[in-house]
């Protein structure tokens, strides 16, 4: 079961601290126009504004991830960094229970990015940090494209990404792997609403609550395609699905994982995990400010 303290970052995050803003905006111009100042006094900027957000995950990949050329297609999810990296580094945890208490680094060390999305924002992190060769899939094209230009004109990633289309949007590894594959782990971070009604409602109740009144505006900028905002059925659905789905794979992926946004709903995905008979099931509680989620990784 999940622990029931309350999480912190990890502590091998780049991001502990506060932003230096100002360092930041001397990275990224296109920054500035997003620093203002909070009731404190502080300097900070809107996290619920993708172009903010964006501009600041670019000046951080400049800073501490050496990647020079990063972009999205407009209207495409702009993740916050800090958590996308909290994964990353659970991960090679988990890769270190099975390594004697090490973490494993270099090429090969093959990881599945199940939903690369356009921001290809995982393998980035775990090539820098780790030296890990990525294999990321997504069901869209243009986000796949986005990619695949993030790839191409950076040269710290060459050779270490590959990206594959998954043309079926109820499969996940099956119709991608190539003969005699093997994976160390698999990541994924699933569409969380049953639809796209139920992603557009959520995102207009958390919009009203940051500012007290409807903004119409900030709602149309909120980042996010169909696909990575719902799945029908929502993230239980989707996660029972890709378990399922991971039972045929025993021996191709030595560690399956997934992010669960809702605690509600690992009751379901426990039950799924145990009717699968799988050998072993992890729960890796993550926070980042008030936001919480976790990681269920699984292995047969």
């Amino acid at each position: 079961m999940p622990n029931k303290r309350k999480p912190k970052l990890h502590p091998r995050n780049k991001h502990q601290n506060r932003y230096d803003l100002d360092a930041l905006v001397q990275i990224n111009p296109e920054l500035a126009p997003y620093i203002t100042t909070n009731p404190k006094g502080e300097t900070t900027i809107n996290f619920f504004m993708p172009l903010a957000v964006k501009a600041l995950n670019k000046a951080l990949l400049i800073k501490d991830y050496g990647i020079n050329y990063w972009d999205i297609p407009d209207g495409y999810l702009c993740p916050p960094i800090p958590g996308r990296a909290d994964y990353v580094h659970h991960i090679a945890d988990l890769l270190a229970k099975t390594n004697k208490g090490i973490i494993p680094k270099g090429a090969e060390i093959r990881i599945l990015d199940i939903g690369v999305g356009s921001n290809c924002i995982y393998p980035i992190i775990g090539v820098n940090d780790y030296g890990w060769s990525f294999v990321g899939t997504d069901i869209d094209p243009v986000a796949l494209e986005s990619a695949q230009k993030i790839i191409d004109l950076n040269d710290c990633l060459a050779q270490k990404i590959e990206l594959r289309h998954q043309p079926h949007s109820s499969r996940f590894i099956r119709g991608i792997l190539q003969t005699g594959e093997k994976f160390d782990v698999s990541i994924c971070n699933p569409p969380f609403h049953a639809s796209f009604a139920e992603a557009t409602k959520a995102t207009s109740r958390k919009l009203k609550n940051l500012k007290g009144k409807k903004n119409p505006k900030l709602i149309q900028n909120f980042g996010g395609q169909n696909s990575e905002l719902w799945y029908k059925g929502g993230e239980i659905a989707f996660v029972e699905a890709m378990i399922q789905e991971s039972r045929h794979y025993p021996y191709v992926v030595k560690w399956f994982t997934t992010l669960v946004s809702k605690q509600s709903n690992l009751r379901a995905v426990y039950k799924k995990l145990k009717e699968v008979r799988t050998k072993d099931v992890v729960t890796i509680e993550m926070g980042q400010g008030q936001k919480q989620s976790r990681i269920v990784a699984w292995r047969f």
